[in-house]
Formats: C-alpha cells, sequence, structure tokens
C-alpha cells in the first residue's frame, strides 16, 4: 500500500517531537550537572533513546519516500528537512555525549542559559512542522520560524560572554584545562541552536516554494 499524503505530515511531526524530548532531557541534564551523577547518567541514557527512536523515524521517512510517486511537498524539500530534524537531535546527543567525554561536572549559568534557549527552540519548531500540513497556518509557521532564528542569534551574545569569562578568570593549570572543556562545551550547545535556525530556514523556503 502506497502511504497516505498525511503520513509523512506525521512522520515529521514524530520526528520533531523525539527532538523536543531529547532538549528537554539536555536541559536537566545540564542542571543535574553537580548536583546528582545518577541523574545525569539516566538523562544521558534518555537522550540516547530519543536519538534512536528519531534514527527509526528517519528511516521510515526515507522509506516512505522511495515508496511514494507523489509527496505533499516536494520530494528534496522532505529530505532536507528530515537531514536538519535529524542533525539537532544528533547534535543534542552529542551534548550529553560530552559531559562524560570532557568530565563536566559542574554547570554554570551561560551553559543553563543556552539549554532554556534550545528547548525553547525545539518547542517552537516543533509547532512549526505540526503546523506545515495546514495551509491556512502559513503565517503561524513562518512566525515560529523568525522565533528560532531570533533566538539562535540572542545564543551568540550568551556564547561570547561564557568564553570571555573562562578565560578573563585567572588560574592555575587546573582551572585552565576546565576553561577548555567548558569552551568545548559551549560550542557544541551553540551547534545545537545552529541547528534549530537552519532547521527553520529549510522550513521557511518550503513555505516559499509552496505558496
Amino acid at each position: 500500500m502506497l502511504p497516505k499524503r498525511s503520513e509523512f505530515f506525521e512522520l515529521l511531526a514524530a520526528h520533531s517531537e523525539r527532538v523536543l524530548a531529547g532538549a528537554s532531557a539536555m536541559l536537566r541534564l545540564v542542571s543535574s550537572l553537580g548536583v546528582s551523577q545518577g541523574d545525569v547518567a539516566a538523562l544521558v541514557e534518555e537522550i540516547n533513546m530519543n536519538e534512536a527512536s528519531s534514527d527509526q523515524i528517519k528511516a521510515d521517512l526515507m522509506t516512505m519516500l522511495h515508496k511514494s510517486f507523489v509527496t505533499p511537498l516536494n520530494r528534496d524539500q522532505v529530505y532536507a528537512l528530515t537531514l536538519d530534524i535529524d542533525s539537532v537531535m544528533n547534535k543534542v546527543q552529542d551534548v550529553a555525549q560530552a559531559v562524560s567525554i570532557y568530565n563536566i561536572t559542574e554547570s554554570s549559568r551561560e551553559s543553563h542559559e543556552l539549554a532554556s534557549m534550545t528547548v525553547d527552540a525545539c518547542t517552537r519548531l516543533t509547532r512549526a512542522i505540526a503546523s506545515l500540513k495546514e495551509r491556512e497556518r502559513n503565517q503561524e509557521t513562518v512566525n515560529l520560524c523568525v522565533e528560532i532564528e531570533r533566538i539562535e542569534e540572542k545564543s551568540v551574545a550568551v556564547i561570547y560572554k561564557a568564553i570571555k569569562a573562562l578565560f578573563d578568570a585567572e588560574g592555575d593549570e587546573r582551572a585552565a584545562m576546565r576553561a577548555m572543556r567548558m569552551r568545548q562545551f559551549y560550542s557544541l550547545q551553540e551547534k545545537v541552536l545552529r541547528a534549530t535556525k537552519k532547521a527553520a530556514q529549510t522550513l521557511e523556503e518550503i513555505l516559499l516554494q509552496n505558496a
């Protein structure tokens, strides 16, 4: 049986929901650093499970693309959006894995702020993708995409402030090593937000081409 038009939108929505779940777990992970090692381990596993689920949805979407003669959106557009959503999830997982790789044992105000901004951006991305199937909601979708882009732009100032604070503080060799580890951690968080912006821009292109 060939897939129905609605199934593409349902899978895209489910894909973005896994990303939001992963981002929410990442925020809780950052909040748990230096508080509960048990919670940190459990949250890393939760993020890995969401990434695995996201990969399965991605595979299902690709299978549907191959099976379908007609798709609700341009085939290349569905493919590009699927990859963009997948990229956000992968970068969320990178942040989770970096906790052990870089031995991140405590959080910072800036790291928590970046994680919160990621959840805000992913929430809007999920809402935008959910509204994609309804043409009468196109303006709402555009507005959500613009909000995602603004969140990413605001995150640049947070990143700059966080890195400046790391290297403004004098200390011994241990403090210098911590600064280098945290800089890498902030960089990974920044990549998540950039990925949400890229997904938002792809959505805007889809809306323009299907207006």
